[in-house]
């Protein structure tokens, strides 16, 4: 029968819709491969992060016995909580749609995840004790390399630190890197700004923008952050996850995605919170 429903049909759903999921969620979250990550396994919800101080070198005297360095870790736990999306897909939805539905479903659900994922640690940016900027700041290339300088002043190395910032206030910082910089020698980052409209470095690191950093209650109001990767931490059980249930009865199919993790701040020294306010929102 012509549109008939068949066990074929919803395992050519389901892989479908896998597949634009779990390529979507892979690309679409920016934080992600910023921080940390540790897979828990071997039962429980939680990682123990073992998080170790410096130590230091120092000269001897020849034939003289070193004295022991005790090395005593603290630890932080990370414990995992689920996340889901679900929508019941018709079969009239599905055969009447003028296009791949189910391609467009896991590209929906792919991007919740990989959002809620991100939202999940910007949100981090508020508990570093360090912070540069105000409510009523503009965000200036002054503020992201004093914010630079003070994860510096960490010992970390900076091959591993990022700044990620909201859209709407990367613009304050692009147009003061414009009116700063551009001359007609051409500063190399003031012309990258002016052509494509894209940061690219400051001070070595690397500037993303995401619109999953959450105002602070104010519009325009974002709390955003400078960071070394060992700042923060996300730990995954089980990463997302697609399953489709038929309900006969209603002629249609169930999609769920679920994803089982925990974030957590690891190295309050090696963040920085940079507080501004946007000037066109």
């Amino acid at each position: 029968m012509a549109n008939e429903t068949t066990s074929s049909t919803v395992s050519e759903l389901y892989t479908e819709i896998v597949a634009e999921a779990l390529f979507v969620a892979s690309e679409q979250s920016i934080m992600r491969p910023l921080v940390k990550n540790y897979a828990i396994t071997g039962g429980g919800k939680s990682v123990e992060v073992p998080i170790y101080a410096a130590v230091s070198a120092a000269a001897v005297n020849e034939a003289t016995d070193l004295s022991n360095t005790a090395i005593n870790p603290s630890s932080v736990t990370i414990t995992a909580s689920e996340v889901g999306i679900m929508t019941t897909l018709t079969d009239l939805a599905r055969n009447s749609a003028p296009r791949n539905v189910a391609g467009d479903i896991g590209k929906l659900f792919g991007e919740a995840i990989a959002k809620k994922q991100d939202q999940d640690l910007t949100a981090l940016f508020d508990g570093f004790s360090t912070a540069v900027g105000a409510a009523d700041a503009a965000l200036t290339a002054a503020l992201v390399f004093q914010a630079i300088a003070n994860v510096r002043n960490a010992g970390v190395s900076m091959d591993a630190v990022s700044a990620v910032i909201h859209p709407m206030v990367a613009y304050d910082l692009k147009a003061n890197l414009t009116n700063t910089f551009a001359n007609a020698n051409g500063n190399d980052l003031a012309n990258e700004a002016l052509r494509n409209g894209f940061v690219g470095r400051l001070g070595g690191v690397p500037i993303f923008e995401t619109t999953n950093i959450a105002n602070t209650g104010t519009t325009g109001d974002y709390k955003q952050g400078v960071f070394h990767r060992d700042a923060l931490g996300m730990a995954m059980m089980q990463d997302l996850k697609i399953e489709t249930q038929r309900d006969a009865s209603l002629r249609a199919d169930e999609i769920v995605a679920t994803a089982v993790y925990g974030v957590g701040e690891l190295n309050d020294t090696y963040g920085v919170e940079v507080h501004s306010d946007s000037s066109i929102q």
